[in-house]
């Protein structure tokens, strides 16, 4: 439509790893030409209105950070944007499970497996010497067919259907 896509996102201030995943989505947007729609929220309590206040604003998205809030009221935001005709990405592969689109990202097992890596390498060693705040190494790439097949998305190749 030649217009900067927008995208939608709530974010918790109050939880640092949703401050900086805000904070990267951010210029990841920048750098792509995207207009990201952000709002932050305290509680799940927010989430409904706040919800509401950014399909207000004509995004033509929502991407669902994952963070606490968003993974304790993601039906309250599925079900908005659903109503809404706004689909739902995000990079966590169990809320494409609970009706998002798509996800390229971690998933909470990997999340957990490599927690249990470092665990099992201090309880080795007694020592947080070696260890280091890291991303997630294990990517994936998901859809929810259902989801896709609502918004009319054709989804690349490399994705797998959940």
């Amino acid at each position: 439509k030649g217009e900067r896509q927008r995208v939608g996102l709530l974010y918790n201030q109050s939880e640092p790893q949703s401050v900086d995943a805000y904070q990267r989505l951010q210029e990841l947007a920048d750098s792509l030409g995207i207009t990201l729609v952000s709002r932050p929220v305290n509680s799940t309590a927010d989430v409904q209105l706040v919800t509401g206040a950014l399909l207000n604003e004509n995004i033509d998205a929502f991407f669902a950070n994952p963070d606490n809030t968003v993974f304790g009221s993601f039906e309250t935001i599925i079900k908005a944007c659903n109503e809404a005709g706004v689909p739902v990405f995000t990079s966590e592969a169990g809320l494409v499970a609970r009706g998002a689109v798509a996800a390229y990202g971690a998933g909470l097992y990997e999340w957990g497996y490599q927690a249990g890596e470092q665990a099992a390498q201090f309880l080795k060693t007694n020592s947080t010497e070696g260890l280091h705040w890291e991303m997630v190494k294990l990517r994936k790439r998901v859809y929810n067919p259902a989801a896709a097949k609502r918004f009319g998305i054709s989804v690349p190749a490399g994705y797998e259907p959940i």
